[in-house]
């Protein structure tokens, strides 16, 4: 029976109008008479009427389909029965002696009907989800794999998102502190899933020992955390779906920069651009009701948050804190010594009972060592013979003054050249290289040949020039008058003195 409406239309006219008979009909279409009763019997075709199904082959193996596809849920996704291989065990195992098509087709049907179905949820303003991600971009020439934080604002439909080398506590952190600057406010309630940096033990459903420093950025910006149900990341599917999407749209095609700066900067551009757009069934564009929902936001505190990791480590005997898989340089007077590192997404910090005492760049390598060769003068100065072996001092690019100084120091002192040149150095513990090179180089003209001379002429240069007293800024001293010196009484001293000297004499 064919369902064309246009040919199921004209039959019924032609037919019922008289214009032709049922039997010319039947001949002039090809229908059978049967066919053309129910053509006439009905204004439009007849929709679909369920027929007796047959037993098929299959359905003895129905269970043992159920079954393989149930036990599949607790194995890893990629080592799931296909229907291909579900089909070679009932042939194999059980004796199925039916086609693979009805085993396609019957895997199909079962997932379809076991597939999860979910509510849709509200999501009222001043609420907000988080999730990481992963994406490839070209930094500096070499394809790198990132993290992507993201931060989603369900009412408004608002993102953003940011680049770090890796998900780690600093990055979860950073990522907080520069989301609530953008959104200009901190949301009251944010979910998140079961990531370690945030939950340190799972103790129930809803319950989650969370970590230190989670806790400390709760309790700088004053929201309440919700996680999800492990297994269930369909309750922060806004920012699933988001995410997605930001991944979609950009970075694709893979960007090409020079630094995760660069990158950032690109992508809070991106999410600015976003705020633009109007979705469907929202009653203004997202920058409209990003507007709105900032009422229901908290302010950002005032007092800025670091975002950082704060470990204790220990400098082994090459005077090397070891963080992450690097090894950072201290003075060596702290080797062997307990050292607190605070690192954050591009530093690290190093401290020695509440003291600063060394800062480095941080790497996000692994394996590499970074040292200071100013923490390593003072050994040097008890070791000279190292100077030239030393690693912390393979790439020092000192100025081209400082190897003449040094080449004249040694052929003036022969065997304590070298020591003489390093006490110069050591002047930049307190000072900066530019101003120990003046200094250099004004002795290398003057001909001065010490350390001692160098740091005199140092000193010299560092003096601040002295300005005529002034009184402004002291009322206080407006008060005193000072009387001008009669110096009439010193020269009369001085005559008598004179006087009596000579009188003396000529007796």
């Amino acid at each position: 029976m064919f369902t064309n409406m246009e040919k199921w239309a004209e039959i019924r006219r032609r037919v019922l109008t008289g214009e032709i008979s049922k039997r010319q009909a039947c001949a002039e279409y090809g229908l059978h008479w049967q066919t053309l009763q129910k053509v006439l019997t009905h204004a439009e075709p007849p929709g679909y009427r369920r027929t007796t199904r047959r037993a098929s082959k299959l359905d003895p193996f129905l269970p043992v389909i159920n079954e393989i596809l149930v036990a599949d849920k607790k194995t890893h996704r990629k080592q799931r029965h296909t229907a291909q291989r579900i089909y070679e065990r009932l042939r194999d195992e059980y004796d199925y002696t039916g086609c693979l098509t009805l085993v396609r087709n019957a895997v199909r049907a079962i997932r379809q009907r076991s597939k999860e179905v979910f509510l849709p949820l509200s999501h009222p303003p001043g609420q907000a989800q988080v999730d990481f991600g992963f994406a490839d971009v070209w930094l500096n020439g070499e394809l790198t794999k990132v993290a992507l934080f993201v931060m989603t604002l369900p009412y408004s439909d608002a993102i953003f998102i940011q680049a770090f080398p890796r998900e780690c506590t600093e990055s979860f952190l950073e990522g907080h502190v520069r989301a609530f600057a953008f959104f200009g406010g901190v949301p009251t309630r944010i979910s998140y899933d079961n990531s370690k940096v945030a939950v340190g033990k799972i103790v129930g459903d809803r319950e989650r020992q969370v970590t230190a420093e989670f806790l400390r950025l709760q309790s700088h910006f004053l929201y309440e955390a919700h996680f999800c149900l492990v297994g269930r990341p369909n309750e922060k599917g806004h920012v699933e779906r988001l995410l997605d999407f930001a991944r979609r749209s950009f970075l694709v095609p893979v960007s090409r920069v020079q630094s995760l700066e660069e990158l950032n900067a690109q992508l809070a551009a991106a999410c600015e651009q976003d705020l633009t757009r109007t979705l469907r069934g929202k009653s203004g564009s997202k920058q409209e009701l990003l507007t709105e929902e900032q009422q229901h936001l908290r302010g950002v505190p005032d007092e800025a948050f670091e975002a950082r990791k704060v470990i204790t480590a220990h400098a082994c005997s090459l005077s090397l804190v070891r963080f992450d898989r690097n090894s950072y340089s201290v003075p060596t007077q702290y080797a062997h010594r307990a050292i607190t590192v605070v690192a954050t997404v591009s530093e690290v910090r190093l401290l020695f009972a509440d003291e600063l005492i060394a800062c480095h760049p941080r790497c996000w390598n692994k394996q590499q060592f970074f040292f200071d060769p100013l923490h390593y003068l003072a050994l040097l100065e008890r070791k000279p013979g190292g100077f030239d072996h030393a690693r912390p001092f393979e790439d020092w690019e000192l100025p081209v003054c400082f190897g003449i100084l040094r080449r004249r120091f040694e052929a003036e002192f022969q065997g304590q050249g070298t020591r003489e040149f390093i006490e110069v150095l050591r002047l930049l513990e307190r000072h900066t290289v530019g101003a120990l090179k003046h200094a250099v180089q004004h002795a290398l003209e003057i001909g001065a040949g010490s350390a001692d001379a160098v740091r005199l002429i140092l000193e010299c240069q560092q003096e601040e020039p002295i300005d005529l007293f002034c009184l402004e800024g002291r009322p206080h001293l407006k008060l005193v008058r000072v009387g001008q010196t009669n110096i009439a009484g010193y020269q009369d001293l001085l005559t008598n003195n004179h006087a009596s000297c000579a009188t003396g004499g000529l007796t």
